[in-house]
């Protein structure tokens, strides 16, 4: 009995011993393969070398979205015989028109998102790779920003009341409303952009779903909060011009609204069923 005792104590500290070598092996692959810390957190979180095309492809992507429809809102304010359907048409095909050509231009390179909320529903839906998250959004964010910095430059002197067009909310609408709003609209425009994805192969016909479907959401609720579905879109007229009011609104709405959409689509999504779409396809295959 004090043998068995014995054999079993022994194998059981040659196991032990076993275990150890190969956590002490494991440990040096990965210090021998890494140059720092430093560098094993940027390569598992952020990554930035291996989508150099994506992130610039979001940074100028939204860039252009900011640029051209913030000016769009400035412009029409300088001409006062439009009325305001016309003045909202015209802005509402800004917008819609910059975002339809940017997926056909761009879209085989990021996926055109150029939005932090709607990469929330991205990567909820499971069409965007985790280590990607942080670059979009810092992408699409200095996009943001440095659109607002060039609508200072080119229109700062002569924009008197549009604050760069800055997404303001109308009289009568307070804070709750307008995050009501923008969730509803970020929910649909989230939800076009997900479906479009997995269900419309052409970049074309994918430009004109996700196009046609913010023109209209933009017609209906721009008079009332500007729709911004876009917390970039927002922070980058709004420190350009120095109006931050209810800003808060159009980070909380859009990407209330994104994460529902996504949470959504992820759970009536077939596990088997793997997107085919062009829009999303290459961030499948990525890493």
């Amino acid at each position: 009995m004090k043998r068995i005792v014995s054999r079993k104590i022994e194998r059981d500290k040659k196991m032990e011993s076993m275990h150890r070598r190969l956590l002490q092996r494991e440990l040096r692959r990965i210090i021998t393969h890494t140059e720092s810390p430093k560098s094993l957190l940027l390569h598992i979180v952020f990554d930035f070398k291996s989508c150099q095309k994506q992130c610039l492809s979001e940074l100028l992507g939204t860039y252009l979205l900011v640029l051209v429809g913030s000016a769009s809102i400035i412009l029409v304010s300088l001409v006062p015989s439009f009325s305001p359907l016309e003045a909202l048409s015209l802005v509402a095909l800004a917008f819609a028109g910059v975002v339809g050509i940017l997926v056909i231009l761009i879209g085989k390179y990021s996926g055109t998102i150029i939005n932090p909320a709607l990469t929330f529903a991205a990567a909820l839906g499971k069409l965007l790779k985790r280590n990607l998250i942080i670059p979009y959004l810092s992408s699409q964010i200095i996009g943001g920003l440095l659109a607002g910095l060039t609508l200072r430059v080119l229109f700062g002197r002569i924009d008197a009341s549009a604050s760069l067009g800055s997404t303001k909310l109308a009289s009568g609408i307070n804070p709750i409303l307008g995050i009501m709003f923008e969730v509803i609209g970020t929910f649909i425009l989230a939800s076009s952009l997900l479906i479009a994805s997995t269900k419309i192969k052409s970049a074309s016909y994918q430009a004109l779903f996700v196009g046609t479907t913010l023109f209209i959401l933009v017609l209906i609720i721009g008079p009332l909060t500007g729709a911004s579905f876009n917390p970039a879109r927002s922070l980058g007229p709004a420190l350009a011009s120095g109006y931050l009011e209810n800003l808060y609104v159009y980070f909380v709405g859009p990407i209330s609204g994104a994460l529902l959409a996504g949470i959504l689509f992820r759970v009536i999504k077939d596990e088997d069923d793997r997107p085919k779409g062009h829009l999303f396809l290459y961030v499948e295959r990525s890493l």
